[in-house]
C-alpha cells in the first residue's frame, strides 16, 4: 500500500502546536503515557488470547522495551502486546480531535498565566501527543496479533501525518520519538540519558505488572549490554496479604513518605463491584515536624492500573487525615485526570469516605487491643485529628469514640468522654471541662476550685483546636460540654432551699458592693457578681455564657479576623477575707481613693490568675509596690 499523507483538522493543528510550545512543567510524563500505552496493550493481548484460542500470537514473553539512540537522538518504547490494524491506526491515532477540542482551546486561550495553561493541558489529557512535547518527529509502528501486515505512522506535529504499510513489523507497537537538540543548562531531561529514564519509570511505572526492560543502544556510553529489568512489578497492595512481608510494606513506606523510620500501623482495604480500587495505607510513628503549616504537602499516591498518576492527590483523604501515607490504585479512572476534576469525581469521593471510614475503625481497633500504640498514635496525631470534629460531622461519633482526653480523674491516665460519662456524679448533668496552655495552668486556675473541693471531673483540653470543637460538638450521649470557665456555675449539694437562702443573704449583703465596683471599674468589665466557683482565690474573671473566650479571639485574630474583645465578668469569693474586708471597707464609707485601688488591683490579680494581664500594667505594678511599701 502507498504512503498517504492525512491533515489534522485545523484544531488538531492548532492544539498540536499549544503542546510542542505548551510551558508544561512535567515533560516527563510523556514517558509514563506511552508505557501505560503499552502495558494497555500487553494486557489486552492476554484477555484476547484467553478468549480466543485461535488466536496466531505469541505470548511467551510479554514485556515493555525501551531502547535509546545517544547518537541519532531517539528513544523507542515498544510493546509486543495487542498491536493496531491500518484502520485502527487512522481511527486511534489520526484523530486527535475527536471532542471537545474547539472548547478546549477557546479556554486554553483565555488562560492568563502558564499555570492555567498547564491545568487545562492536565485536564484534556496529553495522552500519545504529549511525545511532541520533546520530539521534533514521532513514528509509530504496529502489527496487530493475529495479521501479517502492519503500518507505519509518521508525522512531525505540524499538521500532517503519514500512512503506509509496513510488512516487516513485528507484533505490537513501537513508538520511536526523534528528540529535540538536548538542553545543555537542563541535563536532568535529557531522555538520552540512561539515568533520566531509569529515574522516570522507577518513578511512575514501578509497579506495572510487565517487565519494563532497557535494552542496548547505539551510543549509550553506560556499558549497557544486555537488557535490564526497570521497574519492580511488585504492587504490595494487590498481593495477599500473606504473601508479603512487614518489611516489604515498611519499605513502601519509606519509599512514599520519605521517612527513615518503620510506621506504627498497615491499612489495607479492596473494594470490588461496579468501582475497583486498592488501598494501602500507613499510620506514621512520629508526627512530621511541619505538620500543621500551610506549606505541608498531603495526600495519597494515586495510580490507575499500578501507573503514578499524582504524588499527592488531597482529594483522596480530609485535611485531619493529612498525616496518612499511601497508595491508591484506581481501575476505572482516567490517567490524564487532573486536579480540579478529581475534586468533583464521584468516584474519588466515594474512595474518600471509604478511606476515611477505615482509618478511623483502624484507630478504634488499636485504642482496644494495644494501648502503648494508640498512646503513641494520639499523642503524635490527637490535635490534627480532633479537626476533624469541626469538619466533617458526617464521622463526628467515630472521631470522638477514638478521641481521648486528659482530666482530673487521673494525672497519668487519659480518658474517653464516654468513661466520663460513666464516673459522673448523681444530679451531674454537664460535662465539665476548661482549656489552657497546659495541664499545670488549668489544674492551678482558680476556676477549678470548686471542682476540686467537690470531686467533680473536669477535662483538661490543652491543644488550640479544643478552644473550637467543644462549641460545635455542643453535647454527648445527651450530656451538655460545658466551660468551667464560662457561665454561672452552681456546684452546691446542700439542700436547694438552705443554698438559696444563704445566696438570697450573700447577695443583700454584697449588693452595694457589686454595683458599686461594676460602676469603679468601668469599660474593664461586663459585670461583677459573687461567685461560687471560687473556694480559696479572692476573685476570679469569666466569659458570659455565649461570648468567646480571650484564646478564641486571638486565634481568630491570628488567622486575620476582626473581632471584637469582649467584656469579661468578675466573680469575687464571699468566703475570702479580702472579699469580706473589703464590703466592710465600703459600708463603712472608708478612704474612697483606697477602696478604687483595692478594687483595681482584685481584677488585676484575677486577670494574672488565668495567664493574662492587667489593663494598665504599669499602673497595677505601681498600686503594688505602694501596697506593699506601707505594709513594711
Amino acid at each position: 500500500m502507498p504512503t498517504e499523507t492525512f491533515e489534522f483538522q485545523v484544531e488538531a493543528r492548532q492544539l498540536l502546536q499549544l503542546m510542542i510550545h505548551s510551558v508544561y512543567s512535567n515533560k516527563d510524563v510523556f514517558l509514563r503515557e506511552l508505557v501505560s500505552n503499552a502495558s494497555d496493550a500487553l494486557d489486552k493481548l492476554r484477555l484476547a488470547a484467553l478468549r480466543d484460542d485461535t488466536l496466531d500470537a505469541d505470548t511467551s514473553d510479554l514485556h515493555v522495551e525501551i531502547e535509546i539512540d545517544q547518537d541519532a537522538r531517539t528513544l523507542t518504547v515498544r510493546d509486543n502486546g495487542i498491536g493496531m490494524s491500518y484502520d485502527e491506526v487512522g481511527r486511534l491515532i489520526g484523530t486527535i480531535a475527536n471532542s471537545g477540542t474547539a472548547a478546549f482551546l477557546e479556554e486554553l486561550k483565555e488562560a492568563q498565566d502558564a499555570a492555567g495553561a498547564e491545568k487545562l493541558i492536565g485536564q484534556f489529557g496529553v495522552g500519545f501527543y504529549s511525545g511532541f512535547m520533546v520530539a521534533d518527529e514521532m513514528t509509530l509502528v504496529t502489527r496487530r496479533a493475529g495479521e501479517s501486515s502492519g503500518t507505519r505512522w509518521t508525522s512531525r506535529g505540524e499538521g500532517t501525518y503519514t500512512l503506509e504499510s509496513a510488512d516487516d513489523a513485528p507484533q505490537g507497537t513501537a513508538v520511536t520519538l526523534h528528540l529535540k537538540p538536548a538542553d545543555p543548562e537542563n541535563q536532568l531531561h535529557d531522555y538520552t540519558s540512561v539515568w533520566t529514564v531509569k529515574e522516570i519509570v522507577k518513578r511512575y511505572s514501578d509497579f506495572i505488572t510487565w517487565p519494563i526492560r532497557l535494552v542496548p543502544g547505539a551510543g549509550d556510553g553506560e556499558g549497557t549490554s544486555d537488557p535490564e529489568t526497570l521497574n519492580s512489578m511488585k504492587a504490595l497492595w494487590a498481593r495477599a496479604r500473606d504473601e508479603v512481608s512487614d518489611d516489604e510494606y515498611h519499605e513502601l513506606y519509606k519509599h512514599v513518605s520519605h521517612d527513615w523510620r518503620d510506621p506504627l500501623e498497615t491499612i489495607r482495604l479492596q473494594a470490588e463491584g461496579t468501582f475497583e480500587y486498592q488501598a494501602l495505607l500507613f499510620l506514621p510513628a512520629h508526627a512530621p515536624h511541619d505538620l500543621f503549616t500551610r506549606d505541608f504537602r498531603r495526600g495519597l499516591q494515586l495510580y490507575v492500573k499500578r501507573v503514578l498518576i499524582m504524588d499527592d492527590c488531597e482529594a483522596l483523604l480530609p485535611p485531619y487525615l493529612r498525616f496518612v501515607k499511601g497508595v491508591v490504585d484506581a481501575h476505572d479512572l482516567s490517567l490524564n485526570v487532573s486536579r480540579e476534576i478529581l475534586q468533583q469525581d464521584r468516584h474519588i469521593r466515594l474512595i474518600q469516605r471509604r478511606l476515611t471510614k477505615k482509618v478511623l475503625s483502624s484507630v478504634k481497633e488499636m485504642k482496644a487491643n494495644d494501648a502503648d500504640k494508640y498512646g503513641t498514635f494520639w499523642r503524635e496525631f490527637g490535635p490534627v485529628l480532633k479537626e476533624g470534629l469541626l469538619g466533617d460531622p458526617d464521622n463526628r461519633d467515630a472521631l470522638l469514640a477514638v478521641a481521648s482526653f486528659a482530666s482530673t480523674h487521673a494525672p497519668d491516665e487519659a480518658t474517653t468522654l464516654q468513661q466520663y460519662v460513666e464516673r459522673m456524679k448523681d444530679g451531674q448533668d454537664d460535662i465539665y471541662y476548661m482549656t489552657g496552655e497546659s495541664r499545670q495552668s488549668i489544674e492551678n486556675s482558680p476556676h477549678m476550685e470548686a471542682f476540686r473541693a467537690r470531686g467533680v471531673e473536669v477535662l483538661l483540653l490543652t491543644d488550640p483546636v479544643d478552644e473550637v470543637w467543644v462549641d460545635a460538638v455542643g453535647e454527648v450521649e445527651g450530656k451538655r460540654l460545658r466551660s468551667v470557665a464560662k457561665g454561672e456555675i452552681d456546684l452546691d449539694v446542700r439542700d436547694g432551699e438552705e443554698a438559696d437562702g444563704e445566696r438570697e443573704k450573700q447577695a443583700e449583703a454584697y449588693a452595694g458592693l457589686l454595683g458599686w465596683m461594676k460602676e469603679q471599674l468601668g469599660e474593664d468589665v461586663k459585670d461583677v457578681r459573687l461567685s461560687t466557683r471560687l473556694t480559696v482565690s479572692p476573685a476570679c474573671v469569666v466569659s458570659d455564657s455565649h461570648d468567646l473566650t480571650p484564646a478564641l479571639e486571638n486565634m481568630y485574630r491570628a488567622m486575620g479576623q476582626d473581632v471584637p474583645t469582649a467584656k469579661r465578668i468578675l466573680e469575687l469569693n464571699p468566703g475570702h477575707l479580702l472579699v469580706q474586708g473589703l464590703n466592710q471597707a465600703y459600708k463603712d464609707r472608708e478612704d474612697h481613693a483606697e477602696l478604687v485601688e483595692t478594687a483595681v488591683l482584685l481584677h488585676g490579680l484575677a486577670l494574672l490568675a488565668e495567664g493574662g494581664q492587667p489593663t494598665e500594667p504599669a499602673r497595677f505594678v505601681k498600686l503594688v509596690a505602694e501596697r506593699l511599701e506601707r505594709t513594711l
